[in-house]
């Protein structure tokens, strides 16, 4: 097929693909959205699985974003975290995010996300299950209790003391590799898997669970399932339709293409 032919023809399937999606999602009762790294990617956040830039070049995430790494060099993990809360706070929401703001508005809406940014609550989402947790929060290495930000921007040292604990150090407020997901927000995820009649898998990589086992679960309990993602991934052969294309792009266009009667 000549290259003109076959971009025409990808455009067509894409478009295809969208209005496909745009229907079903107008059919659904409850609608259970699974966003990873791709969708802050587009905000231009880095993933873990793209290379350090500046003076963490030499540094694996993997090596830092752990319980051991804190125990052995807590103020080089602090410094890190410091480092991508500053990229967090400098990104904005992109159409993806905003887009699944209005479609919890269309339907009834459940946002599970692997994401420890705070882009999904600034684009107007509420109630975002966030499996990770958050990297805008800070807590206590002993007690696990939230330190306020006053708190910390009175203290002194990398990291603060923590309020709590006379032995506690202030940590960043997410699930680092080997720690378990809290067990709250794993079973509100679970449930609304359970429960829903469509699953959206958005950006993410599917190689971390328990969080890429939710569509699969949501599947046998009766769900369709869609896929959003440029990159194939180990759910692309599961699901019922997958999007090929960037979520900023294909969620606009799919809530442009809705029709409600």
């Amino acid at each position: 097929m000549p290259a003109p032919a076959a971009a025409a023809h990808a455009k067509l399937g894409r478009m295809d693909a969208i209005h496909r999606l745009a229907a079903r999602l107008r059919r659904a009762r409850h609608i259970l959205v699974l966003t990873g790294a791709g969708i802050s990617a587009e905000s231009g956040i880095a993933t873990f699985r793209d290379a350090q830039d500046g003076l963490w070049a030499r540094f694996r995430p993997e090596d830092l974003a752990t319980p051991e790494a804190f125990r052995r060099d807590p103020a080089l993990v602090w410094r890190w975290y410091a480092w991508r809360r500053e990229q967090v706070a400098a990104a904005q929401p992109n159409a993806a995010h905003r887009a699944l703001v209005e479609l919890a508005q269309r339907r009834p809406t459940t946002l599970v996300t692997q994401n420890v940014d705070d882009l999904h609550q600034r684009a107007g989402s509420t109630d975002a299950i966030c499996l990770h947790g958050s990297i805008m929060r800070s807590i206590c290495s002993v007690t696990r209790l939230e330190i306020s930000a006053d708190w910390l921007a009175a203290q002194t040292g990398e990291p603060p003391r923590s309020p709590h604990h006379a032995d506690g150090l202030a940590r960043p407020g997410v699930v680092w590799f080997g720690e378990n997901l809290p067990a709250d927000a794993l079973e509100r995820a679970a449930a609304a898997a359970r429960d829903c009649d469509a699953v959206l898998a958005i950006g993410t990589s599917a190689l971390v669970y328990p969080a890429a086992g939710l569509p699969a679960l949501a599947q046998r309990h009766g769900a369709w399932f869609a896929e959003i993602n440029p990159q194939p991934t180990p759910l692309t052969a599961t699901a019922d339709l997958v999007v090929a294309q960037a979520a900023g792009l294909a969620l606009p266009a799919a809530l442009a293409a809705w029709e409600d009667p």
